[in-house]
Parts: structure tokens; C-alpha cells; sequence
């Protein structure tokens, strides 16, 4: 009878516990359109390992953003006769749209992600702002009545004026972001733009409100039909929200390996970078 030598032993078990490869180990590095589509931003050098440790928040905050967009713009549209502007869904407003993206937004600011960082930011804070205007407690439309009734002050030229200008505003911070996404890829291009042209037609329907002219506030979103003041706006949303739903899903597949990879249509390549150009120049000369 003969016996193993205690080397063999050693080695047979160091085999049998050597560590598998997960998914985080096999796709670091990241080429870089599978970063871009991963965090939505340009691949910039940055200092540390934070992404091997952390996860990738950007899936979390566009599940957070889909969970309480797609349904406000179905409502908009009156399906199934919803609406209410959204009464019944305030918690998702605030929790998934608002707390889930600020909270991604948090994430991607840890991993040095700027672009991604402040588009979850800015969309998270008018989740919340969204949300809480809808709650009694803070009465947003108080100081537009003379009785101190924000149930009437809502429906005042000062409420809808004031309103439609918040809307222009996110209008041109929005645009800021649509120009910066040509350097990510075409999904989250598409989306930014339909974005930017709903809140200009919100901002067109509290404006002409504001004048007290609701039929023409009606034609300036549809123009066919006056089932819904802001039936065309949430037409936009609900188109913007399909590319959002692509890149979602194409990140949750990213993020297991799944052998099915589905493209978002880099642009980076298209529309290169100062330091992708200064690079290329430095090549030529060297």
C-alpha cells in the first residue's frame, strides 16, 4: 500500500480552493465603450481601485428614475383612465425617482463619475420636488390666493407663471446635458433630447395657463385632441423612457456576464475628446 506524499496532499487541496474568476475580475479593465455604456460618462483616468470595490450604482439610479417616469407619463396620456396627476403613485415620485436617484447619484460622485453624477442629482431633486409639491403640508400654492388656499392659488396666472419658468429652466439644464451625451452613446442622446422637449411643452402649458387661455394651451401639446393638458408632454416622456429602458437592461446584462450584449451606440469615437485628440496628435509626432 502506498501513500500520497504530503506535497501532493497540498497540492490537490490549493487546486480545489483556488479562487474562481466573477465578473468583476474578468471585465476589469473595461474597454472603454463597455465603460461608457456601464456609467454613462466618458471613460477620464482616475486615481484608485473604487470601481473594483463598489458596485456600479448607474443600473440603481435609472431603475429608480424608470420606476416613477414611466407611469407619470402613462397617466399623462390617460391610460386606463388614470390621473390625478399622480396621486397615487407619490411615494414612488419620492422614493424610487427621487431617493433612489439621489442616492446613485451619491455613487457615482464616490467613483469620480461627474456627468453621470450630476444628471442623477438634477433629476432626483425634481423627483423630490415633484413629489412634495403634491403634498398638502407644503401648500406650494398658498401664496397665490387671498384666502391662503393652495388649492386655489394652483389655478392662479402667478402659480402657472411661475411654474412654466422652473420648467425652462430645466429645459436649458437639460440641454447642457444633451450636448455633453454626444460624447456617450446614442440611447441616452435620444432620451435627453425627448426630455428637453417635454419640459418645454410643460413650460408652454403653464405659460399660456398663465394668460388664461386653455384652449390654445392645449393646442400647443397636441393639437388634436383636449382630453389632456399635458397629454403630449407625457407622450415625450413615455418615448424618452424607451431608450432608458434599453440602457437599463443592457446594464443589467453587463453586470452578470450575460452572453446576449446589447450595443447602446458608442459615440465617443464619433465625437472625440480634447485628450483623445492631443493623444492622437502626440502619436503622429512621435
Amino acid at each position: 500500500m502506498t501513500t500520497k506524499p504530503m506535497d501532493e496532499h497540498i497540492e490537490a487541496d490549493t487546486e480545489i480552493l483556488s479562487p474562481m474568476h466573477t465578473t468583476e475580475s474578468v471585465m476589469f479593465p473595461i474597454p472603454r465603450d463597455t465603460f461608457e455604456k456601464l456609467y454613462l460618462t466618458p471613460k477620464i483616468p482616475i486615481a484608485g481601485n473604487l470601481r473594483r470595490t463598489f458596485g456600479n450604482p448607474t443600473p440603481i439610479a435609472l431603475m429608480g428614475f424608470l420606476v416613477s417616469a414611466t407611469p407619470n407619463a402613462m397617466l399623462h396620456m390617460g391610460w386606463r383612465g388614470a390621473g390625478g396627476d399622480g396621486g397615487a403613485i407619490l411615494p414612488a415620485y419620492i422614493f424610487f425617482g427621487g431617493m433612489i436617484q439621489v442616492i446613485g447619484a451619491i455613487g457615482e460622485w464616490i467613483l469620480g463619475n461627474t456627468f453621470s453624477c450630476a444628471v442623477f442629482f438634477t433629476y432626483g431633486a425634481f423627483w423630490l420636488a415633484q413629489g412634495a409639491s403634491m403634498i398638502p403640508f407644503f401648500a406650494v400654492g398658498a401664496k397665490y390666493s387671498s384666502t391662503g388656499s393652495s388649492l386655489e392659488g394652483v389655478e392662479t396666472t402667478g402659480y402657472h407663471a411661475t411654474a412654466g419658468l422652473f420648467y425652462v429652466v430645466l429645459a436649458v439644464v437639460t440641454f447642457v446635458y444633451l450636448v455633453c451625451s454626444i460624447r456617450t452613446n446614442v440611447c441616452l442622446f435620444l432620451a435627453l433630447l425627448f426630455l428637453v422637449a417635454a419640459y418645454n411643452l410643460y413650460a408652454a402649458v403653464h405659460f399660456y395657463s398663465a394668460l388664461g387661455n386653455e384652449a390654445l394651451a392645449a393646442k400647443v401639446e397636441m393639437k388634436l385632441t383636449l382630453i389632456s393638458r399635458f397629454k403630449a408632454a407625457g407622450a415625450c416622456n413615455f418615448v424618452l423612457c424607451i431608450p432608458i429602458w434599453y440602457i437599463f437592461v443592457a446594464q443589467i446584462l453587463e453586470s452578470i456576464d450575460f452572453p446576449l450584449v446589447l450595443p447602446v451606440g458608442d459615440l465617443s469615437e464619433v465625437v472625440q475628446g480634447r485628450n483623445q485628440k492631443a493623444r492622437k496628435r502626440m502619436d503622429k509626432e512621435g
